[in-house]
């Protein structure tokens, strides 16, 4: 088929998933029609107006940035649906009911532009009965397209075919929801609740039945079934405040009125909880409520007691020593909860015994392989690890046998048997679901490799599960590695990959650099790590790339190195060390090759500094930037006020402006309120990131972006900037900011240190006691930072900062 464009989206249903879904179009700047019905008076778009507005409100975030609420345009079906003829994608949102998206359906057709995509995003009504009220010309262009809430952060997208849908329409969307959207896609089969879903609600409908068995409080399950037990850190009956208690209870109803004993064996599991119906008949149905299984009263959070109909305190936690068990690894740990004899220890062990038992016993009926089944679960539920990952880590057959024994107990949820697969063939031979050449598909009969679209080959560094090929730390050739720092090569690609050694293929590798110390601090190992690769990328590559596999590109100066010179050395002997760190950054900033930084996850402090001395920067949309400094009594001193005062002053003469305060304005309030980006549109408009950054959705393309980044600036003759004055604001523009600073400190806002700090930073942002407009080099600039570092870094106040930091991870309003 042609090229799939997506210039416009309807979005049709403006609640709290159809609102949400189209605020990450506009977030990834696809235009968005946001329908609802029509309402009487001047406006009658008014719920998708409201629902517009909404989003401003709501946290965490749908929007990236607020203003890009400008691209969403409200409309209603009474007048508006002509506009459907401009949108190559529709996206149905509205309530869980078949015969109102039945009508819908009906309605819209006649509108639609003859190439346009029709996708429903429900939960779990059957997208074969839904088709059927299309004319059959629209069929083949209709789907399922299951999104997870909340849209903007939640990775797993179901794409749900008919027998109707062209493959190759289905193919085209998959590819604009993998990259443009980011989202992680698993193709799920016709059945009820899909995959996702199906385990993840039994699961955790499996969790709340091994509580009441044992009598455990929600909190404790909370505690228990949270990080600890490698899922996601709401647990279990948070996770269902969060979701919404009616939404939950309709997944349960989906499953109880589609299903039956014949069809499932768990299908008596599938029971409502009573408590969760009470609380539904009564309204509490969670966050949105402000009152479900959990209450917030001022800072206390209660817990629903069944037995009274009330709150009651809350708070407990687990016994440490389950705590320790589940930190061992997998095999011991599942040895360990299968022997144990506490009722935490027992419940812990039920819940991944039922998860080993239903993802076996439904595997075949609703996913093509295990690995879309551990993908779903990690990506809609927030769970390091699949159900077969941990299995088959915990040893394949030991586990099929403890949990197969529970079977035949009587133990489990239900009396089916694991299939016959577990025990014997292929699996069972390779120790598991998962191997190199894919992953097991009970249909099939044989292990399945994953879906080969060209949209994948833009995932250098792909997610994998466990058991399958090599992991993300061995792609490419290390050329040298310690525990701070791997670098390593990227070969050419495309046509220049056929051409050996010659120059055209050597004007194409890539060099890739990686952060490896804890949390990705800058200590002295990283700082000579960069260096060297610098050296190395000079003399035989064509760029440079910093790039992490994680969700850290890097969290700063490593501050217990900064403590311990400080205690050995004193204040000399940090600011020896502060002097190489600027070197490092001025040293990147005029490499003779492009250096391209990949920042997602965590950019603060000196990972920010770094950031800003790089040729370019390509940053995932969720890239939490900034300058942080303050918050442990300190100014940014590897460059980072440098470059923003230069930044400050190109902009100022690119405008035309010789009133520089206006530029530094936004800087200077970043950084000395240590704010840290919710996003990187919101890090471009603080100044971090310039205009001609690329954002990129999807967190496995940043690699390949980056590299392709680096390639276009060395291929266009690239060369680093010459080293120029700059005018800076000055005493002026100092003592405005100083002025500001004194009215909040009167107010009680700031501390006394706080207004030391914020105002050493003032004075070094503006080029000290200097006229303004004076123009000074970045030598000079350089030379405040590292004067205002040393001054502040001999305080008690500041010093107490950073060891409360290192001590608890929180900062210290001192």
């Amino acid at each position: 088929m042609p090229q799939f464009h997506v210039r416009k989206v309807a979005v049709l249903g403006a609640g709290v998933m159809g609102a949400q879904i189209a605020a990450h179009l506009v977030n990834v700047r696809v235009p968005v029609l946001l329908f609802d019905l029509s309402t009487p008076g001047p406006v009658p778009q008014a719920i998708a107006v409201r629902a517009i507005e909404g989003l401003k409100k709501i946290k965490p975030a749908p929007l990236a940035l607020a203003d890009a609420a400008q691209h969403l345009h409200a409309a209603h079906y009474d007048a508006d649906l002509t506009q459907l003829r401009d949108c190559d994608l529709v996206i149905e949102a509205i309530a869980e009911r078949m015969d109102w998206k039945l009508a819908l359906y009906q309605r819209i057709a006649p509108h639609l532009a003859p190439h346009a995509i029709v996708a429903s995003n429900t939960s779990g009504l059957s997208i074969t009965q839904l088709s059927a009220a299309l004319p059959q010309e629209l069929r083949e262009r209709f789907c399922g397209i299951h999104f997870f809430n909340p849209p903007r952060y939640m990775t797993l997208v179901e794409l749900i075919p008919t027998a109707e849908t062209a493959p190759a329409l289905l193919d085209a969307l998959e590819t604009f929801v993998t990259s443009t959207l980011g989202k992680g896609v698993v193709r799920a089969k016709d059945t009820p609740n899909f995959i996702a879903n199906r385990v993840g609600v039994a699961g955790l409908l499996a969790t709340m039945l091994e509580a009441r068995k044992l009598g455990l409080g929600y909190d404790v399950v909370d505690d228990l079934s949270g990080k600890k037990l490698g899922r996601a850190g709401s647990g279990t009956f948070r996770t269902a405040d969060v979701v919404g208690l009616d939404t939950l209870a309709h997944v349960i109803r989906t499953l109880q009125d589609t299903l039956s004993p014949e069809q499932d064996p768990f299908y008596a599991s599938y029971a409502t909880p009573a408590e969760l119906a009470t609380l539904v008949q009564r309204g509490q149905l969670g966050q949105k409520t402000g009152a479900g299984f959990f209450r917030k009263v001022g800072r206390d959070i209660l817990r629903f007691d069944p037995a009274t109909g009330d709150y009651v305190a809350g708070g407990q936690k687990a016994d440490a020593v389950y705590a320790r068990m589940l930190q061992r690894p997998a095999p011991e740990r599942l040895r360990l909860l299968h022997q144990a004899e506490g009722a935490q220890g027992r419940f812990l062990w039920a819940v991944l015994r039922n998860s080993f038992h239903y993802a076996a016993v439904h595997l075949e009926g609703i996913a093509d392989n295990a690995r879309d089944l551990d993908l779903c679960m990690r990506w809609g539920f927030g769970m390091e690890q699949g159900p077969f990952e941990l299995w088959q880590e915990a040893g394949w057959s030991a586990v099929a046998q403890m949990v197969q024994q529970d079977i035949d107990a009587g133990l489990a949820l239900c009396r089916a048997p694991l299939p016959d697969w577990v025990f014997a063939g292929p699996v069972a031979d390779a120790g598991g679901v998962h191997t190199p050449q894919g992953s097991w598909s009970p249909a099939a009969r044989a292990f399945v490799a994953p879906r080969t679209l060209p949209v994948y080959a833009r995932q250098i560094v792909p997610q994998r599960v466990y058991g399958a090929s090599q992991g993300p730390a061995r792609v490419g050739q290390t050329l040298f590695e310690n525990a701070a720092i791997r670098v390593w090569s990227l070969p050419p690609t495309g046509p220049a990959a056929a051409l050996g050694d010659s120059g055209d293929a050597l004007a194409q590798r890539v060099l890739v650099a990686s952060i490896q110390s804890k949390m990705h601090t800058l200590g002295p190992e990283v700082l000579r790590g960069l260096l060297q690769a610098l050296d190395l990328a000079e003399r035989e590559y064509c760029a440079l790339v910093i790039w992490s596999p994680d969700a850290i590109f890097s969290a700063g100066a490593d501050l217990q190195v900064l403590l311990g010179a400080l205690m050995q050395g004193g204040v000399a002997a940090v600011t020896a060390a502060q002097q190489q760190m600027q070197d490092v950054m001025q040293r990147v900033r005029y490499a003779s090759v492009p250096v391209v930084a990949a920042l997602r996850g965590l950019v603060l402090g000196g990972g920010c500094e770094l950031a800003l001395h790089c040729s370019r920067r390509v940053a995932h949309l969720e890239s939490y930037v900034g300058l942080v400094e303050v918050g442990v009594g300190l100014v940014p001193g590897a460059g980072g006020l440098t470059a923003l005062a230069r930044r400050a002053a190109e902009r100022a003469a690119a405008s035309g402006q010789k009133e520089l305060l206006a530029f530094l304005q936004d800087s200077f309030s970043a950084a000395a309120k240590a704010s840290v980006s919710t996003s990187a549109p919101e890090a471009r408009s603080l100044g971090y990131l310039d205009a001609d950054d690329v954002v990129v959705a999807h967190a496995d393309e940043l690699l390949f972006v980056a590299v392709q980044q680096a390639r276009a600036l060395a291929a266009s003759g690239y060369r680093a900037p010459l080293p120029a004055r700059f005018a800076v604001a000055g005493r002026g523009a100092s003592a405005t900011l100083h002025g500001a600073l004194l009215n909040l400190r009167e107010g009680g806002f700031i501390s006394a240190h706080d207004y030391r700090v914020a105002g050493l930073l003032a004075d070094v942002l503006c080029g000290g006691d200097l006229d303004a407009g004076t123009p000074v080099t970045e030598s000079y600039l350089l030379a405040l930072e590292r004067a205002a570092f040393a001054e502040l870094l001999a305080l008690p106040a500041t010093q107490d900062r950073i060891m409360a930091m290192l001590s608890t991870g929180k900062p210290l309003r001192n």
